[in-house]
């Protein structure tokens, strides 16, 4: 009896300390392979102007590639003077268009071509009291207004009604300053442009679609691209090539993507799993698997590095197509990364602040990059020169 009990003992003993030399579930950890300078983490809080945001993100970047210094622009002057020209366009078609608060990259480099930039302390873009941007009530007044204008059955528009409507973002937004000071030296937003050196016509946008040629431009057909930017168009394969250069020669990029998919979490991951595989592995009963909820099958699918999905080209059409993937956020990709069993992922500047695991850093797979970019803003110089010259650029 008591020479059972000793051995039973010994197996407690024995199986404790097995327990305890178990590698414990770490969940992900990212290890740096490349990184590319970025500017502070911002935060666009209650406002569709993500566009913005990683527009000006990426803008920022590149004069710190370029050896310009450390600046904080205005995202708000290019919201204002966007939102004028929307509401023109809006107008004119008699509301048989788009006129909502999102944008496109493409909006930021008409702006720092046709008006210019601003510093932040030239134009903050809050006169409302807050903190941080807040624009529910702006976007309904403003909608309201437009809507008022172009639909409502008028025999004719007076000449002011866009001073209306500019009455309404300067409330809101502050004026577009004609004239402001900056470390001592008084500038106009387009000298301003003009003193940081970026050249608009250096910035491309470049998608991945099979509706149109390969190695052409093209319209991307959604509603925020409502001043019809072009893009250039590269089979996916030739996209992530662009992608992993530009990290690797020092570029970063804007990214535009859809992050309505289970696998962009809102912990600082955003992935492509393939739950077939991960049910395989972990030995998990696909009955079980099936049934689970959908929030309790994400929190298991993007805990930890699983299976990803293969990514093809008629994948990413498929999504377009059925709209499935849609222009949903902008971001700025700047750095790449590894996970702990060497599978690499992107590093993502955001702009939902910095209250986030990983404060306010999104690392995204390549998996879900191929399958989910609608489209990015990069300097042509980041092209690798074969592709380049694919698209005449070179």
């Amino acid at each position: 009896m008591k020479r059972n009990m000793w051995i039973a003992a010994l197996g407690f003993v024995s199986l404790s300390a097995m327990a305890q030399q178990q590698p414990k579930d770490e969940g992900f950890v990212f290890t740096t392979v490349k990184e590319n300078p970025i500017t502070s983490i911002k935060n666009q809080n209650r406002s569709s102007t993500c566009w913005s945001f990683s527009s000006v993100a990426f803008l920022e970047s590149e004069l710190l590639r370029m050896g310009k210094g450390t600046f904080d622009l205005s995202e708000m002057f290019i919201v204002h003077h966007t939102m004028i020209d929307r509401a023109v366009n809006y107008v004119r078609y008699h509301g048989d268009s788009s006129f909502s608060p999102g944008g496109s990259f493409y909006d930021a480099i008409f702006c720092l071509k046709n008006y210019g930039l601003v510093p932040q302390e030239a134009m903050p873009g809050i006169m409302y009291g807050e903190k941080l941007p807040v624009h529910n009530e702006l976007d309904a007044v403003a909608g309201g207004y437009v809507n008022a204008i172009a639909k409502g059955h008028l025999r004719k528009l007076s000449p002011v009604w866009k001073q209306g409507l500019s009455a309404i973002y300067d409330t809101y937004l502050g004026q577009c300053p004609e004239k402001f000071t900056y470390e001592g030296k008084e500038y106009t937003p387009q000298s301003f442009a003009a003193m940081l050196g970026l050249n608009p016509d250096d910035y491309v946008s470049l998608t991945s679609y099979t509706h149109h040629p390969f190695y052409e431009k093209m319209n991307i057909e959604i509603q925020d691209n409502w001043r019809n930017g072009l893009s250039y168009n590269l089979p996916i394969d030739e996209l992530m090539a662009v992608m992993d250069n530009a990290i690797k020669t020092g570029y970063t990029f804007a990214w535009g993507s859809d992050v309505s998919e289970q696998g962009f979490t809102r912990n600082g991951v955003a992935v492509m799993p393939d739950a077939e595989k991960a049910a395989e592995l972990s030995g998990s009963d696909m009955a079980r698997w099936t049934g689970m909820k959908p929030e309790s099958k994400r929190e298991e699918l993007t805990s930890k590095p699983q299976p990803e999905v293969t990514v093809t080209q008629e994948m990413r059409q498929e999504a377009f197509d059925n709209w499935e993937t849609t222009d949903d956020h902008g971001m700025q990709i700047y750095g790449i990364a590894k996970d702990q069993t060497g599978k690499e992922y992107f590093m993502v500047k955001n702009s939902w602040g910095t209250d986030s695991k990983y404060q306010g850093i999104w690392y995204a797979s390549k998996a879900f990059v191929a399958y989910k970019t609608m489209n990015i803003l990069i300097h042509k110089n980041a092209l690798p020169k074969d592709i380049a010259k694919k698209l005449g650029l070179k």
